[in-house]
């Protein structure tokens, strides 16, 4: 395996069924723990930072009238949900866990706190992250990054429904091409989406190399882990 220890970000629409009948899908929790089982059983130390769009978002608070400091902290709450259940579904496939949250509350997680986390890393455990870093107008994807230079992992890892960085939304425009590798400047000049601005310029600063991939092509993960030439590259 190419890296030792990773970050993953993962969105709340990979614990939400295709139709979106349902914001936490058993079958999509179930899937998303047999990927991380297979990351952990090759010994990769495995931090998850997750986001919580499938419950609320705070964005979307604010057209029903929440101010957005209080729907981002709605929206960190929702990803405790969700890291919850991820870790419900880790425990019966056997691997052993520690939910970690950046707002307090201890009696269903323990404070994220970089040198506890790296830890339990250690220790062989997966690390799964909500709370986003514990303040509003920060996305989860800046609490990805920060956890990933906090914990120093080896690359900070984004699974999305496409299969990496695109010139524009391939979903939108057929003709848009792929990056194999972009540098993080280049990204942050051309204003793309992937992450926001700040989640890159962390990982910049601390030269944390990004994958951006799609979490949802079985195996995926696993072919990212092996260093093969999968998703997008953002680096130096």
């Amino acid at each position: 395996m190419k890296y030792k220890r990773v970050l993953l970000k993962l969105s709340g629409e990979a614990f939400q069924d295709g139709d979106k009948s349902e914001s936490l899908s058993p079958e999509m929790l179930q899937k998303a723990a047999r990927q991380l089982k297979k990351v952990h059983d090759a010994g990769i130390q495995l931090a998850v930072v997750n986001g919580g769009g499938n419950i609320f978002r705070g964005l979307s608070g604010l057209e029903g009238g929440i101010d957005r400091a209080r729907g981002d902290n709605m929206g960190m709450l929702a990803t405790m949900i969700n890291a919850l259940a991820l870790q419900s579904a880790l425990e019966n496939l056997g691997v052993e866990t520690c939910v970690m949250s950046g707002v307090e509350m201890p009696r269903i997680a323990e404070a994220a706190i970089a040198a506890k986390a790296v830890g339990h890393l250690e220790k062989g455990r997966i690390v799964i992250i909500g709370g986003g870093t514990g303040n509003p107008y920060f996305t989860t994807d800046s609490a990805a990054a920060l956890r990933a230079c906090e914990i120093k992992a080896g690359a900070l890892l984004k699974g999305t429904k496409v299969d990496g960085i695109y010139t524009a939304d391939p979903v939108k425009d057929p003709s848009a091409v792929r990056y194999d590798d972009i540098s993080y400047k280049e990204a942050l000049n051309k204003r793309l989406k992937v992450m926001d601005s700040s989640a890159f310029s962390l990982c910049m600063e601390n030269d944390i190399p990004i994958i951006v991939f799609n979490w949802f092509k079985d195996d995926e993960i696993v072919r990212v882990l092996k260093g093969e030439p999968v998703g997008t590259v953002v680096h130096q």
